[in-house]
């Protein structure tokens, strides 16, 4: 039985519903919902992250994961997959995986190479407007399944250019599309479906898709191209597959159940196409002018995450094979352990997260990570660095195990698609010089004695620079765990643009009723 069937939350979806407090565009109004569900704490106690525990008035969740997953239907399970599926693509981790093949195809240092890594990131913000927009008004399948579909196009294109200025502008035409699939539709119909209790583990499971695609497209490497004949280009044919593959998935199943019957409900109201745009177009700009501050937080969160996991990655194969002489095949093999911590890591602190909260679950990889950070730069053997490969990715993955859910309960409901895919692009543009300034600091920091680069110390100490502004970024971030944002407006539905957060809680636990917000004009309404 659904929240509203049970009147536990109104219906938020419906015309009728009327906001109990409309935000304003004031630092102070934000600030007072900024913790939605903090109940009777005061702003500064509620700033400091804490093991969530069970609020006053609601039921204990079980911490059996396997009645977590039975709670699932088989339907939502379905809707879960396709965007895993569509997260899953690895074309990303082609470039990190093939760069010193393409250096030697195109006749260029690697240096170089890592330019078309930089480009990537930065051109996908344009996608993340473009195919963000279109999600969060038209919907989630068809934007995403015509972004797999080109997606699947760039990389065919990739696998067959043949100079190094045709690499840099399928590249930078490809990552204009990827973005959408990242954040936007696809985590968005993962969990949207999923009951509110069981996704802190599925968006472990979700974000691990990531770790996935990289962990497919090292097997790849590892195997297939070193005995085919097209050698690196067959890695892109092979993600292009994959890309079709998703896409198929994805236009097989229908609609999220909030765009049906926010659909029908404009129907029967005798709303135009052209009326809901409108209306579509109002909410935006509301959205945008009632939550500035909540968008430069998440910039600055998601330039940390960005910074976090392309740090730690992009130039990862190569570091095995310069800086610690391991051969291709083992620091292929390396990598496919790294990934395994990846997806291990990701999937417990999601898990947890539903427990101790999600700011909490992110603070507490970001310590794992900084402890095994002398195992990721000390070792010399492979035993060594792979271990130390496992234990930093389950650190780093870990905390982007908890990210989904986050972003989703703590964004503008009505703009899910639009928030966190495009705060997540513009941390990318960020940290879009993650991978160039690796590779430029090795130009002139280098073992002791030789002319090779020292990554292991470069990326030791873009790694703590990483983590100590991440800390900051999660300390004075805001929180909504368990927040029903499934029961909220969708964003061409009038109001859509300015819901209360604290309004996506059960109405009837006292914990979510804010001090700052009890005002007289506002107590008939409650």
């Amino acid at each position: 039985m659904s929240h509203v069937e049970a009147g536990k939350l109104q219906d938020h979806n419906s015309e009728e519903y009327v906001p109990h407090h409309r935000q304003s565009a004031s630092a102070k109004d934000q600030l007072a919902v900024w913790h939605a569900n903090r109940g009777d704490k005061s702003f500064l106690r509620a700033m400091i992250p804490s093991i969530r525990g069970t609020p006053p008035g609601e039921m204990p969740t079980t911490k059996n994961p396997i009645k977590l997953i039975r709670m699932v239907s088989p339907f939502a399970w379905l809707m879960f997959f396709s965007g895993w599926l569509a997260w899953t693509i690895y074309d990303f981790f082609c470039v990190s995986l093939t760069l010193d093949s393409l250096a030697e195809q195109f006749e260029v240092k690697p240096a170089k190479i890592t330019t078309a890594i930089t480009l990537t990131l930065l051109f996908r913000s344009l996608g993340a407007v473009i195919f963000g927009i279109l999600s969060d008004r038209y919907g989630r399948k068809w934007p995403l399944v015509a972004c797999m579909l080109l997606i699947m196009c760039f990389e065919l294109g990739s696998g067959f250019v043949n100079t190094y200025q045709q690499f840099l502008a399928v590249r930078r035409k490809a990552n204009i599309t990827i973005s959408l699939r990242v954040w936007g539709a696809a985590s968005q119909t993962a969990l949207e479906n999923v009951p509110a209790e069981a996704r802190g583990l599925l968006s472990g499971m979700m974000q691990q898709g990531y770790a996935v695609g990289y962990l497919l497209a090292a097997v790849i490497n590892l195997t297939i191209v070193q005995y085919s004949k097209p050698h690196w280009r067959t890695i892109y044919f092979f993600g292009a597959g994959f890309s079709f593959l998703a896409a198929c998935v994805r236009a097989c199943l229908p609609e999220s159940r909030q765009f049906l019957i926010a659909r029908e409900e404009a129907k029967a109201r005798g709303l135009t196409a052209k009326e809901t745009t409108r209306n579509f177009l109002g909410e935006l700009g509301a959205m945008f002018r009632t939550n500035w501050l909540r968008w430069i937080w998440a910039v600055c969160l998601m330039t940390f995450f960005n910074f976090f996991s392309h740090g730690s990655q992009d130039l990862y194969p190569t570091y095995l094979k310069t800086t610690k002489h391991l051969s291709a095949k083992l620091a292929s093999k390396a990598t496919i352990i790294a990934n395994c911590g990846a997806v291990t890591g990701g999937t417990i602190a999601g898990y947890g997260s539903q427990y101790v909260g999600r700011r909490f679950a992110i603070l507490l990889c970001c310590f794992w990570t900084a402890a095994f950070l002398p195992l990721w730069i000390l070792p010399t053997s492979f035993g060594g660095l792979a271990a130390g490969g496992f234990f930093v990715q389950a650190g780093v993955q870990g905390a982007w195990g908890v990210v989904p859910i986050y972003l989703g309960e703590v964004s503008p409901p009505a703009f899910r698609a639009l928030f966190a895919g495009l705060s997540y692009q513009l941390g990318n543009m960020a940290s879009s010089g993650a991978a160039q300034i690796e590779a430029d600091a090795g130009a002139h920091l280098k073992l002791a004695g030789t002319a090779i680069p020292d990554y292991a110390a470069i990326t030791g100490i873009l790694l703590g620079a990483v983590i100590a502004w991440g800390i900051l970024c999660i300390f004075f971030g805001p929180e909504a765990d368990g927040a029903h944002f499934e029961q909220a407006k969708v964003a061409f539905q009038r109001g859509g643009g300015q819901i209360d957060p604290t309004e996506l809680f059960d109405h009837d636990k006292p914990a979510h009723n804010h001090i700052e917000k009890a005002q007289p004009e506002h107590a008939e309404l409650r």
